[in-house]
């Protein structure tokens, strides 16, 4: 272990909070604030398996808009986006996307207890074609004012923090969701990163006083 113990408690107490089955995904949010606003949303319900498609140039993850939750998210960038959709499938997760459309629902008809992927689109054209034909639920929220949609990073947060709500009723962030041996192997990569990243910043304070 390569962090002290008291910080490992800390890791350790949050990754027994983390949700293993709720997850997300990013169906090319291309705005880098919307993109890092949602994965410190994700950071901040219990969310740690943050899945994205991206079809941009330019970086994608704003560090001081994360304010360092991106350490604590397990992201990953999507390119076979069929086969992933279809392993997701078979591992028992209902796809929940957002998406207007006659038989979308209310966001909070669904079941959020289940294991649950919630899929989010890009801020002009939302969620694909493409990822839409594995949705087994599409969602909206509810808008009462003269605009037809709120921000992508607002209404995922609306959205995790109903299923946070749901979690919470049924308990399911009292007993870890991850094994013991999950929770361990995600710490020890946790403290590598850590002290990788501790021993770049000294080598680069080093050659700045040089």
């Amino acid at each position: 272990m390569f962090i002290t113990e008291k910080r490992a408690r800390k890791i350790k107490a949050v990754l027994e909070k983390k949700q293993k089955d709720l997850q997300v995904f990013s169906d090319n949010v291309t705005n880098q604030h919307n993109f890092s606003a949602i994965m410190r949303t994700c950071d901040a319900v219990g969310v740690l398996y943050l899945y994205y498609r991206y079809l941009g140039n330019e970086e994608i993850i704003n560090e001081e808009i994360t304010m360092g939750s991106h350490k604590w998210i397990i992201h990953q960038e999507i390119e076979d986006i069929n086969s992933f959709f279809k392993k997701k499938k078979d591992e028992g997760f209902q796809i929940i996307a957002t998406h207007l459309s006659e038989d979308s629902i209310h966001f909070r008809k669904v079941d959020y207890t289940k294991p649950t992927l919630v899929v989010i689109g890009n801020e002009i054209n939302g969620v694909s074609e493409e990822v839409l034909e594995y949705a087994d639920k599409k969602i909206i929220i509810p808008m009462y004012g003269m605009a037809q949609s709120l921000n992508v990073s607002v209404a995922t947060g609306v959205i995790l923090y109903e299923a946070q709500r749901q979690r919470e009723e049924r308990g399911l962030y009292e007993k870890p969701s991850f094994s013991k041996e999950e929770i361990e192997n995600i710490l020890k990569k946790w403290a590598t990163d850590d002290l990788i990243k501790h021993k770049m910043r000294e080598s680069s304070v080093r050659n700045i006083k040089k």
